[in-house]
């Protein structure tokens, strides 16, 4: 198996990065352009610039927490959209009681109400199970290719059809290595992912690219799931930076 690669950033970089670095991604054989959605940033308004700027480019959302985004607030956004190329994305965020219910109903009216895939980010086993079962597939975050691999294929058992991506964080300069150690060191210090690397055996270091090991760890994971996220980290941000990114990784 060769999984579709495709890019991921953070809706706070907003619309003119979408704009600027869509085309280019589109032009170098990524599938999809996957966008963060974090607080005081919209990840569907990071996407309709780069709807506006591409033909093909996948639009995703990694990923819309029910919990302070609405069924409502959602399908109005997504609206502005073309259904044909879009993938919601959608999690938990701070849910706790209730949350795969929550999830699951979430998946069920967005993908009646908006007419595109819909897919759930899970960490645990219950949430992939949910995800495989309730939804167009699965998100994946924060894992080695062998450990990928392995939960890829229990959503499959679930779910032939259901589609399941990976997000990885991933730097192609070594300038950048100190913002991924520094997002690395934050992530495990989340009480969830902590607990998730814990049951797991992993360590979060373990689950990142960095530029030395980039070619090699990218047709890894792409040996591992159906779709690789390849989570762009830069040293500043900037559009050049990212343009960079591209240019070193083949998607092809």
């Amino acid at each position: 198996m060769t999984a579709a690669l495709s890019l991921g950033i953070a809706a706070a970089g907003g619309p003119g990065l979408a704009a600027r670095i869509g085309p280019a991604a589109e032009a170098a054989g990524f599938t999809a352009l996957w966008v963060n959605d974090t607080p005081g940033h919209d990840a569907l308004e990071v996407l309709e610039a780069a709807a506006a700027a591409t033909d093909r480019l996948v639009l995703a959302t990694g990923v819309l927490p029910v919990d302070r985004r609405s069924i409502d607030e959602i399908v109005r956004a997504a609206s502005r959209l073309p259904a044909d190329r879009l993938v919601l994305g959608i999690g938990s965020g701070q849910l706790r009681r209730g949350a795969v219910e929550r999830v699951a109903d979430a998946a069920a009216r967005l993908r009646e109400r908006v007419g595109a895939r819909v897919v759930v980010g899970a960490l645990g086993p219950k949430m992939r199970r949910t995800a495989a079962a309730a939804s167009d597939g699965v998100l994946l975050s924060w894992l080695t290719p062998e450990v990928a691999a392995a939960q890829a294929a229990e959503a499959h058992a679930v779910n032939p059809r259901a589609h399941v991506a990976l997000y990885v964080r991933s730097a192609a300069e070594a300038a950048a290595v100190p913002a991924l150690e520094e997002e690395t060191a934050r992530y495990a210090g989340y009480p969830a992912y902590a607990a998730n690397f814990a049951r797991l055996g992993m360590d979060a270091a373990d689950t990142v690219i960095s530029p030395a090991a980039l070619r090699d760890r990218v047709a890894a994971y792409r040996r591992a799931t159906d779709e690789v996220v390849l989570r762009v980290i830069t040293a500043s941000g900037s559009a050049d930076e990212h343009l960079r990114f591209i240019d070193a990784v083949d998607a092809r």
